[in-house]
């Protein structure tokens, strides 16, 4: 009964949205104008494009096909129903997109561009044209006539998901890169080691995966919780990785995989503690609590050094985009102090202050890289943390991702030189209880991070115009310590991820909390379609 009951109003949703042809789309485009009257599709739908843009418009037609039942052909014709025309004048994310009575036109430069376009697309259309899932309900499909000229303001726009606390899988995660998309952004951080967890196959240290991608306990200890002694873990192949990073290719989004080194690495000394330790004669395992470990790697030791290469070797052939992240974050310096070679590198590099060993250790990665063919090169992306020590031999040629003090450490940056991702841990850390109500799942916060919290959030408030160029973007990020299941993944994750989408995308002066809240209405269809949990506050 409650099935029928679901599909009846599911009926009813989609034919309301296609009767009123609203203009729903998230993230808001720079510039609207809606005409009077609409595109009305055939059983079939034409498409000139040029050869170079046809693979964008070959993904949409199997998606559109199957949710609508028209078929997409390509066509070289002139009275082709839609036409794709490539313009050197349009940014390369961004699009024209002019819906006629008769005929649907789109200006785009680039495949990104085209890509965005087709999202925004079918968020003219009810909201499992989006989802890609068919509906039996809709007798004629259509568009509103409108006209839309976009592009994102800023390049960067991101999410981060930690894997290193807890282990969700390959499904798990294409699911998120496909929401992802239908917000048009464009970075998968992937957060894949930490103390309690080493999630990537590394082929040359195949004890990473085999001893530090499992540990005793489900549960991450913290006050009265304790480890619940629970055999617990998982990892990616590098088969499995592959196919994930292709899969967000296909959706432009590039994945910036993170090796936190050499603190928050617990796992990777449990399983090669030999070659990695501070204390090679204490025991070392896969950490059970959550926090802060002091078991970090002995950046002293030529052969660590020789391991961060290896694995960044590795990654490099992984991960075909521009950038790798390192960390940097939150590394206890105690076990250097008391290490003989950790003391003997600090004073041989001149220096009194143990946060220079991290830095020095990082330079010597650094030039591994920059010692690499061109298109093997990465830049090297860091928490903010990297800014205590004394960054000078790094260069400015590295980013920054300002977390802590985010608006100041970002400022910091960015008048040493270096670009900065803005990842403020308040409001941004969408992990966090999106409400004070006794109902929200367990994790971190109070519930003062609600939609309206992240949303608000400005980035780039009062920063001087010259300092503004060396600002890449936003991310929102989620810390798994207290997420134990996929579903409460989403259920924080959403509708919050769609304001950092909108901040990243939209020009600061179009951003209306009210307005973004009945935009989004829509989208609670594309959830349940997508089978994606969410945060139900906001929604009617």
């Amino acid at each position: 009964m409650k099935a029928k009951l679901f599909l009846f109003f599911l009926s009813m949703f989609v034919l309301m949205s296609a009767v009123a042809g609203n203009v729903n789309i998230v993230p808001l485009p720079t510039k609207v104008e809606v005409g009077t009257g609409k595109f009305l599709f055939r059983k079939s739908l034409t498409v000139n494009t040029p050869d170079e843009l046809y693979p964008v418009v070959e993904k949409f037609a199997a998606d559109f096909s199957r949710a609508t039942g028209i078929r997409v052909k390509k066509s070289k014709s002139s009275s082709a129903q839609m036409k794709i025309c490539l313009n050197g004048d349009v940014p390369a994310e961004g699009y024209n997109l002019n819906v006629k009575p008769n005929e649907i036109v789109i200006e785009v430069s680039a495949p990104a561009g085209l890509f965005y376009a087709l999202q925004s697309l079918k968020q003219l259309m009810p909201r499992n044209v989006l989802a890609g899932v068919p509906v039996a309900t809709v007798e004629q499909w259509s568009l509103p006539v409108v006209q839309i000229a976009d592009a994102p303001s800023f390049g960067w726009r991101g999410f981060m998901l930690d894997e290193g606390r807890h282990f969700y899988g390959k499904e798990a995660v294409k699911k998120i890169i496909d929401v992802m998309a239908a917000y048009k952004m464009n970075r998968f951080h992937w957060h894949l080691t930490e103390d309690q967890g080493w999630r990537i196959e590394i082929k040359k240290y195949p004890l990473l995966t085999e001893v530090g991608a499992w540990r005793n306990s489900k549960v991450l200890g913290w006050g009265d919780t304790k480890p619940d002694g629970i055999r617990y873990g998982g990892f990616y192949t590098q088969h499995d990785v592959k196919e994930i990073v292709q899969y967000a290719r296909e959706r432009f989004i590039e994945i910036v995989p993170e090796v936190d080194i050499p603190g928050h690495s617990q796992a990777a000394v449990a399983s090669y503690p030999g070659l990695l330790a501070c204390d090679i004669n204490n025991w070392h395992e896969v950490w059970l609590w959550q926090g802060v470990s002091s078991d970090v790697i002995n950046v002293a030791d030529p052969n660590a050094v020789r391991f961060a290469k290896d694995v960044i070797d590795e990654l490099t052939e992984l991960f075909p985009f521009g950038y790798i992240h390192l960390g940097g974050d939150e590394c206890p310096t105690a076990k250097w102090e008391r290490n003989n070679e950790c003391r003997e590198l600090l004073s041989e590099i001149g220096s009194k202050n143990y946060r220079d060993l991290q830095i020095h250790f990082y330079k010597q990665l650094k030039d591994h890289i920059a010692a690499k063919p061109q298109e093997k090169q990465r830049k090297l992306i860091f928490w903010n943390e990297v800014l205590h020590g004394n960054t000078a031999p790094l260069g400015d040629d590295i980013t920054i991702m300002a977390w802590v003090g985010a608006d100041r450490a970002a400022v910091e940056a960015a008048k040493r030189g270096m670009t900065t991702i803005l990842s403020p841990q308040i409001p941004y850390y969408i992990n966090r209880r999106q409400s004070p109500l006794p109902t929200e799942p367990r994790s971190q916060g109070h519930g003062t991070e609600t939609v309206e919290a992240v949303y608000n959030y400005v980035p780039m408030r009062g920063v001087e115009g010259e300092l503004q160029q060396r600002y890449l973007g936003v991310q929102a990020n989620f810390w798994t310590e207290w997420v134990e299941d996929a579903s409460t993944v989403e259920y924080l994750m959403l509708p919050r991820l769609a304001a950092v989408a909108e901040a990243g995308w939209t020009p600061q002066e179009r951003r209306d909390y009210n307005d973004f809240v009945e935009r989004i209405q829509t989208d609670t269809l594309y959830y349940r379609l997508k089978g994606v949990n969410y945060g139900k506050h906001i929604f009617k």
